[in-house]
């Protein structure tokens, strides 16, 4: 039986987790063969007529622990999601009794970690800094984009625009996101951060996420910020940023960006035979 007609038939079962208020729906297609489109994926991700989510993440069979797949709410992929990846390692380390698992993505392979108290570290892997790599559409100096406001182009598998501003507060983010997120500069779209310096190892932070908008929290967005910042001079290469739903902190080491913090499991469910059924 092909796998959608399947999960037509029976529903669908995810998980409901979070990571500082970045919240996620996370399918196994391990144990129960799914195929996401996007339609399904802007579906589920509706937070009236669906479940609701910031990323769409589905755990698969791989040549390591897993391998991963994102989605964004409206539909689109993306390469690289810091906190669902969070998420899905501690349900795998939990799951096998082990304190590091290997998992695969777009963009790469991924190393994370039991750093205890119940938090979870991930290797994000080394940031992309060359313009083609993030990628930009010309040939610029990313430390300082020709845009107003100066800001960094960073990628971690999917490209960031970090501001470096007084007061993050003051910055109405629902604008501000997605007149950026669209910049010409940016051929893929990019996600936006507007960062403040509080000290030489804190930086207050928020998020505009491509093809989602404001999100609480955003891994990735945290590792650019932090490599931009070091880059920049304004802070050393292990920080603490504090994000709309919490802290999260940020090691930019000779391996790569290691990310540590928390993650919840907060339900599981089934998807109905009926609503799997409406979004064809």
């Amino acid at each position: 039986m092909p796998a959608m007609q399947q999960a037509h038939d029976t529903g669908l079962p995810f998980m409901k987790m979070h990571g500082l208020g970045n919240d996620f729906v996370i399918v196994d297609a391990r144990a129960h063969a799914a195929s996401i489109t996007p339609a399904l994926a802007r579906g589920i991700g509706h937070r009236q007529f669906g479940v609701g989510f910031d990323q769409l993440a589905v755990i698969g069979n791989g040549d390591a622990d897993a391998h991963l797949v994102f989605y964004n709410s409206d539909g689109s992929t993306s390469a690289a999601c810091g906190n669902a990846t969070r998420c899905i390692a501690r349900i795998l380390m939990d799951e096998a009794g082990k304190s590091e698992v290997t998992l695969t993505t777009a963009r790469g392979t991924l190393i994370a970690r039991d750093a205890g108290d119940r938090l979870t570290s991930v290797n994000m892997g080394e940031p992309q800094l060359n313009w083609n790599e993030i990628p930009l559409a010309e040939e610029v100096d990313t430390l300082e984009l020709p845009i107003e406001g100066g800001p960094t182009a960073t990628g971690m598998g999917n490209p960031h625009c970090t501001f470096f501003v007084e007061d993050a507060e003051a910055i109405p983010l629902a604008e501000f996101g997605a007149r950026y997120e669209y910049h010409p500069l940016y051929p893929e779209r990019t996600n936006v951060q507007v960062a403040q310096i509080i000290g030489p190892d804190h930086i207050r932070m928020r998020v505009w996420e491509r093809g989602v908008g404001i999100t609480l929290a955003s891994g990735s967005s945290s590792c650019a910020t932090a490599v931009a910042a070091a880059r920049r001079g304004l802070t050393g290469r292990t920080v603490q940023i504090e994000l709309d739903g919490g802290t999260i902190w940020i090691d930019w080491r000779e391996d790569g960006v290691w990310m540590t913090g928390p993650t919840r499991h907060v339900f599981s469910g089934t998807l109905t035979p009926e609503f799997l059924e409406s979004l064809g």
